[in-house]
């Protein structure tokens, strides 16, 4: 079984930093691109950065600047750096992995989210 585990959410003061990761377990035979989205109640889930096997990275443009996205294909992680958080930034992220499992099978797979909350 596969699957992603993230870590790292949590309650900060506005202007203040986190960092997210989220780890890919399994029987993985190569991870494609990986990423963050965020999802606030009512709302649909976006994205807001990539990255893919080549450390190619895009982010939404509300982030541009204040988070940096990261992975370590070694331990088949991602890392996200939120830095200058902003109570717009307080939602439920969620990573994503596109994934060749044994058998040339392709998943996409979900974290199980982790709250961010940003006071103002």
């Amino acid at each position: 079984q596969v699957q992603l585990v993230e870590s790292g959410g949590g309650l900060v003061q506005a202007g203040g930093s986190l960092r997210l990761s989220c780890a890919a377990i399994g029987n993985i035979l190569s991870i494609n691109s990986m990423g963050w989205y965020r999802q606030t109640p009512g709302e649909r889930r976006e994205l807001v950065a990539t990255i893919t096997s080549g450390t190619s990275t895009n982010y939404t443009d509300s982030v541009k600047g204040r988070f940096t996205i990261s992975r370590d294909n070694d331990k088949n992680t991602v890392y996200l750096r939120m830095n200058s958080l902003k109570p717009e930034d307080t939602a439920v992220y969620y990573c994503n992995a596109r994934v060749t499992i044994p058998l040339g099978t392709f998943r996409e797979l979900w974290g199980q989210g982790t709250l961010v909350t940003v006071s103002s």
